[in-house]
């Protein structure tokens, strides 16, 4: 076995690697781009190499920077991880000619899964089914129209290289055709370096059903069950679980054939995923969509239900050791679920947020990887992922409900989640029943924004209560914001906002003892211990909050939820009326991909103006109004902020 180890990556999977090696008394090493040199992976290895800045490019997909970092530290093998370097096999090829072991499968094996169009030809020649469609390398724009209406509307673009759901296209209107593979191009080539698209035909209510494999160097392979990864959003995986609900045994034992079938067929070695579409009507109906040749996201649902851990059956297998088991061996206990944690904003079309951490809770009752801590600074350069939470049960039904109690005791003050989505989605009726299918999340709409409740409003005026008393020796008691006054006495009043939600709240008494009124509700009690714990009591419930206060924001965790709350201000002048001109903004901070405007162009509302990039995610800014473009201050490739103006549109009434 290895004595030190380098992991190639950051975040949680850094962090979740670092763990096993610690198990099983192996050196773990970091590396850092200049965003994470305080980062928790960082801190939790036994070295850490910086090796550039916070741009990928320049850091954490620079190949020379990363072996280098290796033979430095005298580091025997490199865990790739995911993302990043994990499915790049001239970085597999660059560790063999530095004499360092990557963990993971051969570079011949990358090549031949890692491209799509190889990777259906080689699984259809082992017998395994694939989705119908066009898989020809090289198509033109033309080739792909063409292809499009071979197969038939509705059809999925996907890029050839790389994965994640990046560059991936539905198209059911032929009229939408062009522009989608504009896009999935521009995409695919900024993500994987490959701008090669191919067509499939798109499964109606598909499901995502996945199968790990494991496989060592002596001959032996054997899956260990399957994924379900239908909750999606975007082609991104929201919520994954083990077993799948839709799979009978005789099902499982065909699609876990046909997985060992397709790892066989490249020689495969070590962890890989065989990903299958299913027809949520004809649930024995199964297509190869592709493999991933790397250690998934979503391993933790796996492990739990089998016991296995798989970075250590990675770790022996790249070190030359046969598996230790047989498929007989592999035996399926209870359900397990994991959620996401994205730093997002659901109630906002799920743009991007961002942030420094400025308390987190984590549950205690379920499994948490996680690389965030209090201070992590959540930026644009990285994947939006910051969490994963997992819990595991003897039923599904008990697996979810252990899940959505956990996800009430997570909250990261200071940044936006989507964890009150998640909730929701865990609760929804055709989730519960196992009723899933790709398009749930997207079918469901926009979803709603929780209403912050009442006892939010009493703990912010609480907190702001706690603000204003005075400090020292001996206060004048004219100093103290009692409310003491003759007659009754007067209350702070308070104007305070949270989301969409804005009340006059008023609050008498002392910290020890408040009264608070939330406009005409009810009076809520609201009271702070000594070490300034605040607890509210609303129909005799009390609530405990964490809370914490950045930029001029107070957050608070409690009734099962995160809230942001400011002090109401009146900026002057009212807002734009709707269809007004003006100022264009960006919904979130990222960097500028395509302007595809210039200054005096004409254009017509709903005209795309540019390209932002957050988070590996693109999001096409449109024009407000008919008009000019009076001002377009900003170019490709420029970094900008959230509500940064990006154009201006000036309305032809405005014109002068």
């Amino acid at each position: 076995m290895f004595s030190a180890v380098l992991i190639a990556n950051r975040g949680e999977i850094a962090v979740r690697v670092t763990r096993t090696l610690r198990a099983l008394g192996i050196r773990a090493i970091a590396v850092h781009s200049d965003a994470d040199t305080t980062a928790r992976h960082v801190r939790e290895a036994d070295e850490a190499v910086h090796i550039g800045p916070a741009a990928a490019r320049e850091s954490y997909l620079n190949i020379p920077r990363v072996i280098d970092a290796a033979l430095r530290t005298g580091a025997q093998a490199i865990h790739p991880g995911y993302g990043f370097l994990a499915e790049n096999a001239a970085f597999a090829r660059a560790c063999a000619d530095a004499g360092i072991t990557f963990i993971g499968p051969s570079p011949a094996a990358i090549d031949a899964m890692g491209d799509k169009i190889r990777a259906k030809l080689t699984v259809a020649a082992a017998g395994v089914p694939v989705v119908p469609g066009r898989t020809e390398p090289g198509m033109t724009a033309a080739d792909l129209t063409a292809a499009a209406h071979d197969v038939g509307f509705p059809v999925l673009l996907k890029p050839s290289a790389g994965g994640g759901g990046k560059g991936m296209r539905l198209v059911t209107d032929p009229a939408d055709l062009p522009a989608a593979i504009e896009s999935a191009r521009r995409e695919a080539l900024g993500s994987f370096g490959d701008d090669t698209l191919l067509v499939e035909r798109f499964i109606t209510r598909p499901r995502h059903v996945e199968i790990q494999v494991l496989a060592d160097a002596h001959g032996t392979t054997v899956h260990l069950g399957e994924r379900e990864c239908s909750l999606q959003r975007r082609h991104q995986k929201v919520i994954e679980e083990a077993p799948s609900p839709l799979l009978d045994p005789a099902t499982r034992a065909r699609m876990g054939q046909a997985a060992v079938d397709a790892a066989r067929a490249v020689d495969y070695t070590g962890a890989g995923t065989v990903e299958f579409i299913v027809s949520g009507d004809r649930p024995d109906e199964f297509f190869f969509m592709e493999m991933n040749t790397r250690l998934q996201v979503e391993h933790p649902v796996t492990e739990l239900v089998t016991g296995i851990d798989l970075v250590e059956q990675q770790l022996r297998v790249a070190a030359g050791h046969p598996l230790d088991l047989r498929q007989e061996d592999v035996e399926l206990r209870g359900h397990a679920v994991e959620a996401r944690v994205y730093a997002e904003d659901p109630a906002a079309g799920f743009l991007p947020t961002g942030g420094t951490v400025l308390d987190l809770r984590l549950p205690t009752h379920a499994r948490v990887d996680s690389g965030l801590d209090t201070g992590t600074v959540v930026g644009t350069d990285y994947d939006p992922m910051l969490a994963k939470v997992i819990t595991h049960a003897p039923t599904r039904d008990e697996a979810i409900t252990a899940l959505s109690t956990a996800l009430a005791g997570t909250a990261v003050l200071g940044v936006g989640t989507n964890t009150a989505f998640l909730r929701a989605l865990l609760d929804d009726p055709d989730v519960r029943a196992g009723r899933l299918d790709t398009q749930l999340i997207e079918r469901g709409g926009p979803p709603a924004a929780p209403r912050p409740p009442d006892d939010a409003f009493a703990a912010a005026a609480l907190d702001r209560l706690l603000t204003l008393q005075p400090t020292g020796p001996a206060p004048s008691p004219w100093d103290v914001p009692s409310g003491w006054r003759l007659g009754e006495p007067a209350p702070v009043v308070l104007r305070l906002t949270c989301g969409d939600r804005t009340e006059t709240v008023r609050v008498t008494g002392t910290p020890a003892a408040a009264v608070v009124t939330i406009g005409a509700a009810d009076p809520v009690t609201a009271t702070a211990t000594r070490d300034h714990d605040l607890r509210t009591t609303v129909d005799g419930r009390t609530t405990r909050w964490a809370r914490a206060t950045g930029g001029g924001t107070l957050w608070l965790a409690g009734a099962g939820g995160t809230w942001a709350i400011t002090e109401h201000t009146t900026l002057d002048g009212a807002a734009a009326a709707a269809g007004a001109g003006g100022p264009v903004t960006s919904p979130m901070p990222g960097t500028v991909l395509v302007v595809k405007a210039a200054t005096g162009d004409r254009v017509t509302a709903g005209q795309p103006l540019l390209v932002v990039e957050a988070m590996k995610m693109e999001h096409t800014i449109t024009a407000p109004v008919d008009g000019v473009v009076s001002e377009l201050p900003v170019r490709p490739g420029d970094r900008v902020a959230l509500d940064q103006t990006l154009a201006v549109v000036t309305p032809p009434e405005d014109e002068s």
